[in-house]
């Protein structure tokens, strides 16, 4: 149960003063619902103004307050034209008010001829004459602009302003309760923190550092606090120790013999699955560096002790992928292996369906690999006690807890993910799983030729591609937007553009798949890329993880300065999976930023994923974690990536000692820590504690 201490912060936002249907759609655009979300909506920057007396202390372009008397009110003949109130300083100097739209009927109330009022705004020149377009306060004498001299600067959305937003978040901080300190008190004072409700109304008030920081650390800490009780409770867990006996594995059909990165993962695991408590491991692999077959040596441990594995994949065609090639692998071992996906879709039809169910109560199936189906209430297991994620960043901890129940006992689980993950990022997504890294890539494999070349040789380009295809071989074109975006100068190579303008030069050899599309038509397209029944798949950046196609050798990225490091890494690693030499070339456009230029020639230096995610960091600062944002990957609304930096380490070390030393969440601290922990809906963690 929620604290009753924290009850006014989860009032719902309706009832604040002013806020009625009309203005709750926007405030809901903004993920503001409730006074808990207002308080946490910090400002993107401040305005600091300066009172002057008279226009001849100011500059062009600085944001002022000043007293004027209006003398005049100016209507366009156009409509559309612009709406100008003239006004004076105290020494005669005239500046123009001006208006646009429908904001100019306001004018006529706020200014009206002969009256002096407090004007604040940016000042500019438009022509000879200095002007305020669209002031942002307009006050009578003895008002209170001068106390504005300093304000914040929110985040909006369509039909909010921001004194709107402002005023609410006043309403919301005044009902905001004191709550007791749960940051470790020595910690408080070296870096000279404001407790937790002053740091609230400080960060709304002005850049202060000690106030960003105190509230980034409290939404840290949570998180390590949370995923420690996980990790702490999943150690209390009986889980059921594994130990193989290698008679299933020795069968085995690899293609290539293990790397050592392997051999050590598999090593690391089989220790994990001989032990009562549960394993929780993230494999770490860099693209094409063999997770698959690891996965498959921890799934043939389990079978080898007398009990079944499952895997569970984001997508059907990664599932089918997973079954095709698992299936060939194990086929000498005997090892009997399903599939099992959402839409009534095992192979052969809802017979086939029946038969994978029944196989897997009896426990005649020893490996199930599927979608989220594999864990509906209809599917049940003789004795599943181990479950393999890929694709972790897709599931979150709460799904991780829902596997729990599945098996007789807490199942074994092992997480995998494609996506190199810099190590603070690593201890804040995945703090409760050990980790194992694959960071070498198999024999076999060819590093990937990438070069970076201008748009203006699109032709030549197209002409390569038209002579890698008429060789029999397979290619991507992966585009940035879907859709052309309005507004000037915004040129984006569009997928289903150049999709069509393909279409004309390659026929049906070309298919276009992109994330609006229905799930079914994205099946259909992706499949008939990877038959080999179309030549060249024209995508976004949904085919970022996934389809394995061997005899696609060339990959071309368009407008790849667009693309952050990770997601281009990603996507260059959909080529170079056969033994022939494979191609990425990347299309950049004229104008590049700094940023872009240093992205493009570090993608032709390495094709080391976990060099290029800390690169990325570094490169990309706050921003969007390793271009995976909208796959929910980064657990953090209000810590920048210089704050995880700075303070990860330090909250994870102050959760560690308030579980070891200080009695857990029943000391004095560990209550106001259980207040932390619901206040950033992280009570995930608390339920872990038993009758928490």
């Amino acid at each position: 149960m929620r604290p009753d201490a924290l009850n006014p912060l989860f009032v719902e936002i309706d009832a604040l003063d002013g806020v009625g249907p009309k203005l709750k759609k926007p405030l809901e655009k903004l993920g503001l619902t409730r006074v808990r979300d207002l308080d946490y909506h910090l400002p993107d920057r401040f305005v600091t103004r300066r009172a002057v007396q008279n226009l001849d202390e100011a500059g062009e372009g600085e944001h002022i307050v000043i007293a004027l008397t209006v003398t005049e009110h100016r209507a366009s003949r156009n409509q559309r034209g612009p709406y100008r109130v003239l006004a004076q300083d105290s020494i005669g100097n005239v500046l123009a008010i001006t208006y646009f739209g429908r904001a100019s009927y306001s004018a006529k109330k706020l200014l009206p001829v002969g009256e002096l009022r407090w004007v604040a705004g940016k000042l500019e020149r438009y022509g000879d004459m200095l002007q305020i377009v669209h002031p942002d306060h307009v006050v009578e004498e003895g008002g209170d602009t001068l106390q504005r001299l300093c304000e914040p600067v929110y985040r909006l959305s369509e039909g909010l302003t921001q004194p709107k937003i402002a005023g609410l978040v006043r309403q919301s901080l005044e009902r905001t309760p004191e709550l007791p300190e749960w940051i470790e008190r020595s910690q408080v004072d070296t870096a000279a923190w404001p407790a937790w409700r002053d740091a609230l109304v400080l960060a709304h008030k002005a850049e202060h550092e000690g106030a960003r920081d105190r509230l980034a650390y409290d939404e840290l800490l949570a998180n390590s606090l949370a995923l420690m009780l996980v990790r702490a409770d999943n150690r209390k867990r009986r889980g059921q120790a594994l130990v193989g006996d290698g008679k299933l594995r020795d069968r085995l059909n690899l293609p290539f013999p293990l790397t050592g990165a392997q051999t050590r993962s598999i090593a690391e695991i089989e220790g994990d699955l001989a032990q009562q408590s549960p394993m929780l491991r993230l494999l770490q692999g860099d693209v094409g560096a063999g997770k698959t077959v690891v996965a498959l040596e921890a799934m043939l441990i389990a079978v080898e002790a007398g009990v079944q594995a499952a895997l569970l994949a984001p997508t059907e065609i990664l599932a089918r992928q997973h079954f095709d090639t698992i299936r060939n692998l194990v086929e000498p071992t005997g090892a009997q292996v399903a599939l099992l996906t959402g839409r009534g879709s095992t192979r052969g039809g809802s017979k086939a369906r029946e038969a994978t169910l029944m196989g897997l109560m009896d426990g005649s199936i020893d490996i199930v690999i599927g979608t989220h189906a594999i864990f509906q209430d209809s599917v049940s297991y003789r004795d599943l006690a181990m479950v393999v994620i890929d694709e972790q960043h897709r599931f979150g901890v709460g799904q991780r807890l829902m596997l729990a129940s599945k098996g007789k006992r807490a199942p074994h689980v092992l997480a995998m993910t494609a996506t190199p993950i810099p190590r603070t990022l690593t201890l804040a997504q995945y703090g409760e799983l050990d980790v194992s890294k694959l960071d070498e890539l198999p024999p076999g494999r060819q590093a990937i030729d990438t070069r970076v070349i201008g748009m203006e040789r699109l032709a030549e380009v197209v002409e390569g591609v038209a002579r890698h295809v008429g060789g029999g071989q397979q290619a991507y074109w992966v585009c940035p937007m879907v859709r052309e975006l309005d507004g000037p100068g915004e040129d984006i190579a569009a997928a289903e553009a150049r999709y069509a303008s393909l279409k004309e030069r390659f026929g049906k050899d070309v298919v276009l798949v992109h994330g609006q599309l229905s799930p079914e038509m994205k099946a259909a397209g992706m499949e008939r890329f990877a038959s080999g029944d179309a030549k060249l798949l024209v995508a976004t950046t949904v085919i970022e993880v996934g389809v394995d196609v061997p005899n696609a050798t060339l990959m071309v990225i368009e407008q790849a300065e667009r693309f952050g490091l990770a997601q281009l890494h990603q996507l260059r690693g959909r080529v170079g999976r056969g033994s022939e030499k494979s191609v990425c070339l990347l299309l950049r456009g004229g104008e590049l930023s700094e940023t872009a230029r240093s992205r493009l020639a570090l993608m032709r230096e390495t094709q080391d994923g976990f060099r290029l995610a800390e690169e990325d960091l570094q490169l990309r600062g706050g921003g969007e974690l390793l271009g995976t944002r909208q796959s929910g990957d980064s657990p953090f609304n209000i810590a920048t990536l210089e704050q995880i930096t700075k303070l990860l380490p330090k909250a994870h070390d102050d959760a560690r000692m308030l579980i070891e030393r200080d009695g857990g969440l029943s000391s004095p601290r560990g209550e106001a820590a259980r207040m932390l922990l619901y206040l950033f809906e992280r009570d995930w963690g608390v339920q872990m504690l038993r009758g928490g």
